[in-house]
Parts: C-alpha cells; structure tokens; sequence
C-alpha cells in the first residue's frame, strides 16, 4: 500500500488546517498549539495524531523531534500570529513577538519538508507596501524554497463564507506550486448552509430533527448521527426586540434612529444574508445575528459556516469553543489546497 504524505501542523488550534489535508489522504502526525482547549478538540477529532500544548516562543524543532520521535515529515503547515511585523525602511523590526513566525521558519530549516503552507490574514500580502511579504519569501528562499503567495476567498471554493486567508507556499525541488482554480460557480448561502438546525437548544448527540435541505448540510452531516454544540444564546428581551427589527441582511441602518447607537461597533446589529455567503465568522463577538432568529448562531451554525462536518465536536466552555471556530482555516477550502498539493507532491 502507498504511503501517505505525512504532515505536521503548527500553530493548529482545533485543526481545520489539519482536517482539510486529512480529508485529502495526508497522515497528519502531530499538532501543536499552546491552548489547550483547541488541542483537547484536535485530539478528540484527529484520530491518529498526537496533539501537543506547547508554546513555540520557547520550544525548538530540535525539542519537539526528540519528544516525539519524529525525525522527519513530508509537509508542514501552519498560521503564525504575525501581529509583531513592523516596518523599518526595507526590513521587518525584530519585534520579539515576530519569534512565532521565526519558529515556523525554524521548523521549516530543520524538517526540509518538501512543501510548507503557511496561512495569514490577508494584508500581509501588503503590510508595508509589500516588505513584508518580501522578507517572509526571502527568509524561505535562503533555505532553498521556491514560494508562491495568493489571497484566497473561501466561497470561491464550496464554503458558504466570504472569508479571505493569504496562504504562502513553498517547495524545495525548484517548480513553483500552481494554487487551485475557484471550483464553485454559484457560492453557498448562509441558508444552504444551516437551514436544517433547528431555532432552539438540542441537548448534546440529539438526532437530527430536520431531513438535509442542501447538498451542502449532506455533506456536513455525512459522517455524522447527532448534533453537538447547539446551544443557542439567552439575549434579553429587549436585544431580542431590537434584532426582530432588523430584516434579513440588513444591519443598525435599519433600526430607528434612537437605537443605532446602543452597540458602538460599526457591524453590530448585521443579520446574515439568507441568499449570499456569510461575512468572516469572529471569535464570538456576538454582533451577528441568524438571518431568521433573533439570536447569535450557535457554535455549530457558526462551524457549518465555517465549513466543520458535524461530527467534529468542539470541546471546552462555550466562550471557548466559538473562538475555536472563528480562528480556524475552513477545512473544505484547505481540502481543495490539500488535494492540489498532494497532486503536486
């Protein structure tokens, strides 16, 4: 039988990086983060890879190769925080919060994968008119690599969210990695995505209480036989009050004038589209509204949009768990990078 490429997620929170590239048949061997509610999550859904909570301002390839025995890996993936880049003239100031990214560099020194994906926000593309994107590709080019980057927007490949991720990748046999092509013509709605869930609570591995109404909830649901993390939010009745006066799609402009201003935040108030693409799904800030409810979705509404099958179950407090969600890569969009990858490789 073949061997599948192996794979070590850094930074990997819950793991939609990860469960993209396992979808995809890689071997995800190891995921390392230093939450430990997002690695309880990554363990419990990534079967057979080791999760570590470790914090990778400190800990060294050379550390993390002789706990775990792992000498070597075919592919390394990962989303540094990169809020430490400021700009002096043409260089990144060696703010010590840039050791993260520094860290990734380093494992990518010490395992010479064949390929590394590294994911960010969209602007450092061009943070500082591009310098930065220039010395991130020149620090992977002084070990060898030839490196793509491209800003990717999520409903462009099956996930039913407007949401936009710079990736940057590298490969070490001298051919630039080509990025997939859109595979979705018609994006997915908010609607396709979460129509079935039902408006209030369902106690933990209920059964499903709707038939599937999109091919989009089949496949979410396709390994599944209940739902978890669907519990909705109590509001007061007079935040309920004040979103059953916002339509479908509409935000704070819809309200009367006395009560735009009770939420100081230039989103609050926005209900989600029913026929389009969600926004970017947050940590929990609790701004968004269902396009039909007068509630925040629930954990697993958010996870759907963010393209998590149900049966990956989000562990931890609620706080915890919607912030889990939010950060995390939409698995169906690093599936689709997975399988060109693996093309690739």
């Amino acid at each position: 039988m073949k061997r599948k490429p192996t794979v070590i997620d850094l930074f990997c929170g819950c793991g939609g990086l990860s469960s993209g590239f396992i979808e995809a048949g890689f071997d995800v061997l190891l995921g390392i983060d230093n939450w430990t509610d997002a690695i309880s999550t990554f363990e419990s859904t990534h079967k057979n890879a080791k999760g570590i909570v470790a914090d990778l301002f400190k800990e060294t390839p050379q550390g993390i190769s002789k706990m775990t025995g792992i000498k070597g890996v075919d592919v390394l993936i990962g989303g540094p925080p990169c809020q430490g880049f400021s700009i002096a003239g043409k260089r990144i100031i060696d703010d010590e919060r840039n050791q993260l990214y520094k860290s990734f560099v380093n494992f990518v020194e010490f395992y010479q994968p064949k390929l590394f994906l590294m994911e960010n926000v969209p602007n450092i593309i061009s943070m500082g008119n591009g310098v930065v994107k220039d010395n991130i590709i020149e620090d992977f080019e002084d070990l060898g690599y030839k490196v793509v980057c491209k800003v990717l927007l999520a409903s462009d490949y099956g996930v039913p969210q407007n949401r936009k991720r710079a990736f940057i990748i590298g490969t070490n046999n001298n051919r630039f990695f080509e990025f997939p092509r859109p595979t979705t013509k018609k994006p997915i709605s908010t609607k396709d995505a979460i129509s079935d869930l039902s408006e209030k609570s369902i106690p933990e591995g209920s059964k499903y209480q709707n038939d599937p109404k999109s091919e989009y909830q089949k496949l979410m649901r396709k390994n599944s036989i209940g739902i978890y993390n669907h519990a909705i939010t109590n509001h007061s009745e007079q935040t309920k009050r004040i979103i059953s006066l916002v339509p479908d799609g509409g935000n704070f402009k819809d309200l009367p004038e006395d009560l735009r201003g009770i939420r100081n935040v230039n989103i609050a108030w926005t209900r989600l589209n029913s026929n389009k693409p969600s926004f970017t799904i947050d940590t929990g800030h609790r701004h968004h509204f269902h396009y039909k409810y007068n509630r925040v979705p629930t954990v697993r509404e958010s996870a759907r949009i963010q393209s998590f099958p149900d049966d990956i179950v989000f562990l931890g407090s609620k706080t915890s768990q919607y912030k889990q969600v939010g950060n995390a890569v939409p698995p169906v969009l690093a599936k689709v990078l997975a399988s060109e990858i693996k093309n690739y490789l």
